[in-house]
């Protein structure tokens, strides 16, 4: 991100950038700024957009060729085209030479870095992730839409408001938002006012439901359960989250007795460090042999559930019963 807003803030910008990576909120943020840098905001003879896979890079190619309409310069936009993981052996070619008055930005949210085409942009242009963002740079953001709103909040209260709505910056975007309107003649924040209007991602709400498995609360879990149903959350998905919650934890508290850190654990399981914590204390509420035992039995119920041994809401609620007992 350094080198973006280097390149914002000077006006030297590069011809051709790759935004990449998880966090959504970041990558159209720099689209934006980069687009508003680079043509005019009520220019639409000299700026392209293309979204999805199906495009033709040959019509991207000729549009590239063609010069820019009373203005220095054409901008062409790509967005989730897939480019970056399938051959765009063409593509990659004509970058290295393309015309100094056409400029492109490519958005995707999975790249290949050995690719042609990465190293293309790479060469003649800037690459740059913009991946989940650490809980420092979350407290901070946080912190700084609440001062810019002219309110109070407290590190705490920020922390709470976090770990209840996640940690994808779109997300906690459309939650501040709702949160200024509902505190619209306070100057203060409250963990009341988060706990009142803000709602609980369904990630923290598995973690929860997991949390009540591991104390053996059995009716606390299938309330959570019950919650999740009444919200419209189909049963195999709720099955595939907390599925995929043991594994995480298996994976956390294998890597946790090899003796791996905090970012390396986050790293091997694709989580956001600012939760491996938690995840490290909830593993250590199972042993290897009980995670790996529920893992087993998480297939076996999909199975009987697909196989119309068991009604989807039924299984679910069984395995959660079988291993909250």
């Amino acid at each position: 991100m350094k080198s973006l807003n280097e390149d914002l803030k000077s006006g030297q910008l590069n011809r051709v950038y790759l935004l990449y990576g998880e966090e959504a909120y970041l990558k159209k943020q720099y689209r934006d700024k980069l687009k508003n840098a680079m043509v005019s905001p009520d220019d639409n003879m000299n700026y392209a957009y293309y979204e999805g896979k199906g495009i033709h890079v040959n019509e991207v190619i000729d549009l590239a060729e063609t010069l820019p309409f009373f203005a220095e310069r054409r901008l062409i936009i790509l967005e989730d085209t897939g480019f970056f993981k399938s051959t765009s052996a063409e593509l990659a070619d004509y970058i290295k030479d393309m015309p100094e008055t056409t400029s492109m930005i490519f958005v995707e949210t999975e790249v290949d870095k050995r690719g042609k085409l990465y190293k293309a942009v790479q060469a003649k242009g800037r690459a740059v992730e913009l991946g989940r963002q650490d809980e420092n740079t979350l407290l901070r953001w946080v912190a700084s839409n609440v001062k810019h709103e002219q309110k109070q909040i407290s590190e705490n209260t920020v922390r709470f408001f976090l770990a209840k709505v996640g940690t994808d910056m779109e997300n906690i975007q459309k939650e501040l938002e709702k949160l200024f309107c509902y505190t619209l003649d306070k100057d203060c924040i409250t963990t009341e006012d988060v706990e009142d209007i803000c709602t609980t991602q369904i990630t923290n709400q598995i973690f929860d439901m997991v949390n009540a498995v591991a104390d053996k609360k059995q009716r606390k879990a299938l309330e959570f359960y019950n919650d999740l149903l009444a919200l419209k959350e189909p049963p195999m998905r709720i099955l595939a989250l907390l599925t995929r919650q043991f594994k995480l934890l298996l994976e956390v508290k294998t890597m946790d007795k090899q003796g791996y850190g905090r970012k390396e654990i986050a790293d091997k399981a694709g989580i956001n460090p600012f939760v491996v914590g938690k995840y490290q204390v909830q593993a250590k509420a199972f042993s290897e042999k009980e995670l790996r035992q529920i893992m087993e039995d998480s297939v076996e119920t999909d199975e009987a559930i697909k196989t119309g041994c068991l009604t989807d809401t039924l299984g679910v609620e069984l395995f959660i019963i079988k291993h909250s007992t």
